[in-house]
């Protein structure tokens, strides 16, 4: 029920392409209801509607199982402490944007005392960790699902799912501004670029960083002229500027304050950190290297619960490996360096993957932000 005629929701955002997500969301919910107030834990784009972050959504972006256990007191302190909070201080519903690790649990408090609760994004029960399902269906009362595959899938489990499309098939456009993007960065229209995309978390900077520098190093030994953008987190700078001067690229790699889509726009290729960016990558019809490195043990656990034999979105969504996978021990710089080089070499191949990409794109548009907030108004009806 409403309070005093004012809605309230509350968001969290664990990472970049949460927020992403939500900010996309919130155009929705802001159309619909106009004078909502939102309240959480969120980053820039979810400020920019006026949401109010409790903490910074820094806190929650760490991936790997032993990161998360170096983190653990503090993230379940923060989560014991948004708990109450939310319970004290009123909301009518809570929507956990991907997050599951985090928001799952959240989401079964909350509901048990009575919040209702949506989930943004299924989890990949699909790729890996099928046990998850059992929590999806005691923490949320709905799910919405940006793959069109998913509400079946949870239906059968017993939890109730509506396909909403992908919010990015809507913002990134079917034929990017190349020469724009180019143009914007100082970039010649007949340059080659590459993109190096190490990821939006620390723990990935950390891992991937400064092999993708060390294959930019390669790759400018072999070809010259190639060129190359990486956007990057800002509070990440300072640590990503100390391993590009140890790789001994600075200078030869335009570093970008965020901006991964303008970046996207003007490549030719992208080396990329596996996660949302794959999918944001195939979106702008670009060929990638998608590579992935974390701590081992990390690593050798994933693995056992792994369902599929594509760890990439793009490869998921077209069934097949439209394009490499290099991972963990296999993302040396050398192998990195030649299936990079490799696409710009291969415009044939090229042709065809943006063939495929483009129809990829064709169905996950969806009119997203009215579709989450009819689905978000039947379960506040409900």
């Amino acid at each position: 029920m409403q309070k005093d005629g004012q809605r309230r929701f509350a968001l969290v955002a664990g990472e970049a392409s949460g927020d992403l997500l939500a900010g996309l969301l919130l155009d929705g919910l802001r159309a619909r209801w106009p004078d909502l107030q939102t309240v959480g834990i969120g980053g820039p784009r979810m400020l920019a509607h006026g949401f109010q972050s409790w903490w910074p959504q820094e806190k929650l972006a760490v991936r790997g199982y032993v990161e998360v256990l170096r983190h653990y007191a503090e993230i379940a302190g923060i989560r014991r402490q948004l708990k109450a909070r939310l319970l004290r201080e009123w909301a009518e519903l809570f929507i956990g944007v991907d997050a599951p690790d985090f928001n799952l649990d959240l989401e079964a408090g909350l509901r048990s005392r009575g919040m209702k609760t949506v989930h943004f994004i299924c989890p990949s029960i699909w790729a890996w960790r099928p046990e998850r399902i059992e929590k999806v269906r005691a923490a949320a009362d709905h799910v919405l699902c940006i793959f069109p595959f998913e509400p079946e899938l949870l239906a059968e489990h017993g939890v109730a799912g509506s396909y909403v499309g992908h919010p990015l098939a809507n913002v990134i456009p079917m034929a990017p501004d190349r020469a724009g993007a180019r143009a914007a960065m100082g970039f010649a229209p007949d340059a080659q670029v590459v993109a190096l995309l190490p990821g939006s978390r620390r723990s990935e900077v950390r891992y991937l960083a400064a092999r993708f520098f060390a294959a930019a190093a390669l790759m400018q030994k072999e070809r010259p002229g190639v060129q190359f953008v990486a956007p990057i987190i800002p509070s990440l700078r300072a640590e990503v500027e100390a391993l590009l001067q140890a790789s001994g690229m600075t200078g030869r790699v335009k570093l970008l304050d965020g901006q991964s889509h303008a970046a996207l726009a003007a490549c030719d290729a992208t080396l990329i950190a596996s996660g949302t960016a794959t999918l944001e990558a195939a979106l702008f019809k670009r060929p990638m290297v998608i590579a992935y490195n974390m701590n081992a043990l990390s690593w050798r656990l994933m693995q056992r619960k792994q369902l599929q034999p594509w760890v990439g979105l793009p490869n998921i969504l077209c069934r097949d490996f439209v394009v490499p996978e290099l991972l963990q021990e296999a993302a040396t710089p050398e192998a990195l360096a030649k299936a990079t080089l490799a696409w710009l070499d291969a415009p044939e191949k090229t042709r065809a993957l943006q063939q495929r990409f483009s129809e990829l794109h064709v169905q996950l548009q969806r009119d997203t932000p009215t579709l989450c907030a009819d689905a978000i108004q039947k379960v506040l009806e409900g």
